[in-house]
């Protein structure tokens, strides 16, 4: 199993934030996203958010890869939810045009 961490902002807009948050509540997710995610390899999936910096923690399983998460989210119901996510969301400094979610670079592990 590996892991994969990575970051996004929102935009800085309290009620945009909390729209957002709502969206992904148990009850609002939507299912079909949630099962495209396992799809593509995704064990399991953790999303935390400080002001509008988020930070993303995927845990995966062997055959999963980015592109293939990538050839999975060209279905229609993925493609909506990504634009409805574009709305909330933006790339954080230093990430190149049109990019949302960034891997971070693990720095420290303490074993």
């Amino acid at each position: 199993m590996k892991r994969y961490c990575l970051t996004c902002d929102l935009i800085d807009n309290p009620e945009l934030i909390e729209k957002y948050k709502w969206h992904h509540l148990p009850e609002n997710q939507w299912p079909e996203i949630n099962e495209s995610i396992k799809a593509a390899g995704v064990l399991s999936m953790e999303i935390y958010v400080f002001g509008n910096r988020m930070f993303m923690i995927m845990d995966v399983s062997d055959s999963f890869t980015f592109e293939k998460q990538a050839e999975i989210n060209k279905g229609p119901k993925s493609i909506e939810w990504e634009n409805l996510m574009w709305g909330f969301q933006q790339g954080v400094p230093g990430s190149k045009p049109g990019e949302k979610w960034v891997l971070m670079e693990q720095i420290f592990n303490l074993v």
